[in-house]
């Protein structure tokens, strides 16, 4: 700007006021027939970028980012990793096993075998930056050729953000295809670390302003919940309602005891099977998300436990089958006056659609499989995928009602899957508290009888608030 001279910043200016003209009247052609709430659910995620309150901790930041680099010099030295190791597909494959990890693979389209999914394109690999230890995380990268681990770049980007000043929070609305919200700016608040030796440091190097606290509430089970509603599974959704452990529930069938005598590990596998079991999961894939988490289940076990989940909810697998017709015939599925299907969409209670674009089949010698048209290509679609895809997108659509109702009392300054974060006056935390709850645990008047939860917490940072 300072290279401007009067008349110049004058013609830019006009410039820019006609790109503002001519944005505010395609906003006029395009919104006529969008939901007026989520006009405001974009607002508000909005402001919170645009409106930022949050600040960060530099010197915690930097000292981080000082560990982060020693540590993951003193791994690569302790795993006495060569070069020649890391390009070696083998040699690589083994090392993550050694540390806990069960390499990805991929159907290769020049051989049609399967094959290890080492290339910086394979999503599940590149998932593996982001993985709870820092071993995994420095393999990786060193595989892929980075000179620095996810870890230090995104920490050295929140002490670029802290030098200058607040932390502006991107956050993309609408970023999945279920309209779940998304992160931006190399900096993904949507996926900050959880676990692992390093996990809460940049959750805590975001804190709140003098004399404020964050309040983070996160629905409990959501997903689990709505599934079981939508497919009136009635006994489970039951069992929500009254807070009875439905993990324990589980357990108890797959093990045939009482759910007194349930043991942490058993309640483990019955929790991964509520939570993962609901979307029509195989046996195989049951038994390598156990493996994820470092528990090993023979395959004929696996089989087993989810024969039971089936046997057990009935109505889930009904909702399945039905999902799979609408894909066949186009057919309404699920809880009555929930969701409404049109020429292949379904109409979600936000007014938006979950759209599935040139849906096409192929009859092959597993039978008839469906696919649809993305910006990346055909995906494949089954029943158990669009449940899920539902499941994920009625959440998004009562948290978006949720963050609006708290909103007109307190500033929303986070949101990321199913939980809110907000910044409020220190003596304001336990009133706050305490609204931002039973904003979270009234269920929207479209969705009578679902049984949401919530789980809450406050801290000076937002690391403290788990």
């Amino acid at each position: 700007r300072a290279d401007f001279t009067e008349e110049e910043l004058d013609r830019y200016g006009d410039y820019c006021i006609n790109d503002v003209e001519l944005t505010y009247k395609l906003f006029g052609i395009m919104s006529k027939n969008f939901p007026r709430h989520e006009l405001k659910v974009i607002d508000a995620t909005l402001r919170m970028f645009t409106v930022p309150v949050l600040e960060l901790d530099l010197g915690l930041l930097e000292s981080h980012l000082e560990n982060v680099k020693d540590r993951k010099d003193e791994l690569m030295l302790e795993a006495g990793v060569t070069k020649k190791d890391l390009m070696s597909n083998e040699k690589f494959a083994e090392l993550l096993r050694q540390n806990g990890v069960e390499p990805p693979t991929k159907i290769s389209p020049t051989t049609g075998k399967e094959t290890w999914a080492f290339a910086k394109s394979d999503e599940g690999f590149k998932s593996l930056l982001t993985h709870q230890d820092e071993r995994v995380q420095s393999l990786v990268a060193a595989r892929l050729g980075n000179k620095s681990t996810l870890e230090e770049t995104r920490t050295q980007r929140f002490i670029d953000i802290a030098q200058r000043g607040l932390l502006p929070v991107p956050v993309r609305y609408y970023a999945a295809h279920t309209g779940r919200w998304g992160g931006d700016d190399k900096i993904n608040l949507q996926n900050l670390p959880s676990r692992g030796t390093n996990a809460n440091m940049l959750k805590r190097g975001i804190i709140a302003p003098q004399g404020h606290s964050i309040i983070d509430a996160d629905s409990a089970q959501i997903e689990a919940r709505v599934l079981a509603w939508l497919a009136e599974q009635d006994d489970l959704t039951q069992a929500f309602a009254k807070g009875e452990d439905v993990y324990k529930k589980m357990a108890s069938k797959i093990y045939g005891v009482a759910e007194s005598q349930i043991t942490k590990d058993q309640r483990f596998v019955g929790k991964t099977t509520i939570l993962g079991a609901g979307y029509g999961m195989g046996a195989q894939k049951f038994q390598d998300q156990l493996k994820t988490f470092g528990f090993d289940m023979e395959l004929h076990e696996a089989r087993r436990v989810i024969k039971i989940y089936r046997e057990t909810n009935h109505q889930i697998n009904r909702l399945w089958r039905d999902a799979q017709l609408f894909l066949k015939d186009g057919n309404t599925f699920g809880k009555q006056g929930v969701l409404y299907v049109e020429d292949g969409k379904i109409l979600l209670p936000s007014g938006l659609y979950l759209r599935y674009d040139d849906l096409q089949f192929t009859t092959t010698d597993k039978g008839v499989e469906f696919d649809y048209k993305t910006r990346r290509g055909r995906v494949r679609i089954y029943g158990g995928k669009i449940i899920e895809n539902v499941c994920q997108a009625i959440a998004r659509c009562i948290i978006g009602e949720q963050m609006l109702q708290i909103a007109k009392r307190y500033k929303v300054v986070l949101t990321v899957h199913d939980s809110i974060a907000c910044c409020v006056k220190d003596e304001e935390v336990e009133e706050a508290q305490q609204y931002i709850e039973e904003c979270m645990r009234q269920p929207p008047e479209w969705a009578e009888g679902l049984p949401i939860d919530c789980e809450s917490g406050t801290g000076k940072s937002y690391g403290e608030c788990g």
